[in-house]
């Protein structure tokens, strides 16, 4: 059975692979723990490095086997990847249009310790690897600020969508 990371299966050798640089306490039945593997390579940009080096190559090979399975399959479709790296890795020139999600930082973490798992500090820690959100709204096409209420948020959505039907009849 392929580990799970996040979303994406990664097969037991990559598995194996992740288990090798980062550290026997990282898989735990044959899932790689994301708690734990993040408390080993956040603190060490050598560690992440070598982590994203193994990770993101099958990731992205993927992802493009999937856009070309659905491109043909729907012509005029509109498929959305979700990644919160991609101007930082430059992958976002891969794609027709560059969406960025923001909100404020305190929504950020609020947000992301909800999720479980995470401590404050842990957050803030990814945050500060990230681009912060004001360099990154320069490189996109559209912005949603997801700050207000569930119904700003699906209002400016929609637009977004009504926007990319529209480049694509």
């Amino acid at each position: 059975m392929p580990a799970q990371l996040g979303k994406i299966y990664i097969a037991p050798s990559g598995a194996q692979l992740i288990v090798t640089k980062a550290g026997p306490g990282t898989l735990t039945d044959g899932t790689i723990d994301r708690p734990k593997l993040a408390a080993l390579v956040f603190h060490d940009s050598q560690r992440l490095a070598a982590l994203n080096a193994l990770v993101h190559p099958p990731v992205w090979d993927r992802e493009r086997r999937l856009m070309d399975e659905y491109a043909a399959a729907h012509p005029h479709g509109i498929a959305v990847v979700e990644a919160a790296i991609l101007v930082e890795t430059g992958s976002y020139r891969n794609y027709a249009k560059l969406i960025v999600a923001v909100c404020s930082e305190e929504q950020q973490i609020e947000r992301a310790m909800s999720r479980g798992g995470m401590t404050r500090e842990q957050v803030l820690d990814r945050l500060r690897r990230q681009m912060p959100l004001a360099e990154k709204i320069k490189y996109a096409d559209y912005v949603i600020d997801t700050s207000g209420a569930k119904e700003s948020t699906l209002a400016q959505t929609r637009g977004v969508y009504q926007a990319l039907l529209a480049l694509n009849p």
